[in-house]
Formats: structure tokens, C-alpha cells, sequence
């Protein structure tokens, strides 16, 4: 009988940034605010990026275009997301293609936190830090950018249009203030 070999599974370098929130992160945390148990220190959840695509109802390679940078941003091919009702004013329809979006957990996650925080928000213009009004009370932080040509891996000769992008970063945190705490020791520039 032969034996049947498993696949080999090629997990991803573990990144920098889970060291830095096991090493630095964890214990300052513990310490603040009197957690008794590692598990109840905030961690990263997910991080949503979503690309809203205006003019994909009249011209489909908007939307093309739209995945195929955020597949080399994000490292994860995106879902197409539909309208769920219709708009007049809009002129949408219900089942319209109008952007796309990417969940990202594991690795994944901490390697694009980590090149948004090392790499993009140097490259933005006039940068002064994220405002610390955008917490949504739950422990979430929502973001947006206004071009994609922020990112290194889009290559300025081939994109068509500037597009914006949001960005949530879900935790664990059970409020707004711990939520902070937590974002600022992984490296998040925040402003007071």
C-alpha cells in the first residue's frame, strides 16, 4: 500500500508586528490596565479594505482595475460587492457591481498593518496623524485614504485612476480608551 503524502502547507514568515505584540505589547497592556489574563488583552481582529468603484456600472474595467490593486496591496484576491437596494439618484440598481472588499486575518492582517504603518503614512502628504475621533465605541478604528498610489506595490505607470480606499481595523478592545492604548504601543500614530 502506498501512503498517501499530505500537502505540505507554506505558512507565511511569522511578522514582525505579532512579535512586537507579544514582546512589548502584551506586558505594557497588562500592566495598565490590570488584566489578569493574557487573553484579555486586546488583539487584532480583522482589518477591512474596501474600495468603492463610481463609475463600474457604465465601464467594467473600472472594476478590474480596482481588483487587480487591491490584489497587490492586500496579498488576498478581493470579493466584488453588489448594491442590496436601489437608488435613483444614484442611478443604481439592486445587484449593481459597485466595489470590492477584503477581509484580512492571521498574518496577513499584521503584514499589511505593519506596511501601512511603516511605509504608507510616511508617503502620505502633510501628514499629522490619524485623528482620534474615529473610534466607533466598540474598540474599532475606521480609516480612509484618498489615493492608492500610496502603497509601493502600485506601479504608477499602470494605474488609470486615483482611487480612495477605507480601512477598519477590528480589536478585541471593549471600549474606545483601551482600543487606543492598545493601537498606539503596535505603532499607530494617533493624535492626542
Amino acid at each position: 500500500m502506498a501512503k498517501k503524502e499530505a500537502a505540505a502547507v507554506i505558512k507565511p514568515p511569522k511578522s514582525r508586528l505579532r512579535d512586537h505584540y507579544e514582546s512589548v505589547v502584551v506586558p505594557e497592556l497588562r500592566k495598565e490596565f490590570g488584566y489578569r489574563s493574557v487573553m484579555q488583552v486586546p488583539r487584532l481582529e480583522k482589518i477591512v479594505v474596501n474600495m468603492g468603484v463610481g463609475g463600474a456600472l457604465k465601464d467594467a474595467k473600472l472594476l478590474e482595475n480596482s481588483i487587480r490593486d487591491m490584489t497587490a496591496v492586500t496579498g488576498q484576491k478581493p470579493v466584488v460587492t453588489t448594491s442590496t437596494k436601489s437608488i435613483s439618484n444614484f442611478r443604481v440598481r439592486e445587484g449593481d457591481k459597485i466595489g470590492c472588499k477584503v477581509t484580512l486575518r492571521g498574518e496577513r492582517m499584521y503584514h499589511f498593518l505593519d506596511k501601512l504603518i511603516t511605509v504608507v503614512f510616511p508617503r502620505l502628504r502633510d501628514f499629522q496623524g490619524l485623528p482620534s475621533k474615529s473610534f466607533d465605541g466598540r474598540g474599532n478604528y475606521a480609516l480612509g485614504l484618498k489615493e492608492q498610489l500610496v502603497f509601493p506595490e502600485i506601479n504608477y505607470d499602470t494605474f488609470d485612476r486615483i482611487r480612495g480606499m477605507d480601512i477598519v481595523i477590528c480589536t478585541t478592545a471593549p471600549n474606545d480608551q483601551e482600543a487606543k492604548a492598545f493601537l498606539r504601543l503596535m505603532g499607530m500614530p494617533i493624535k492626542e
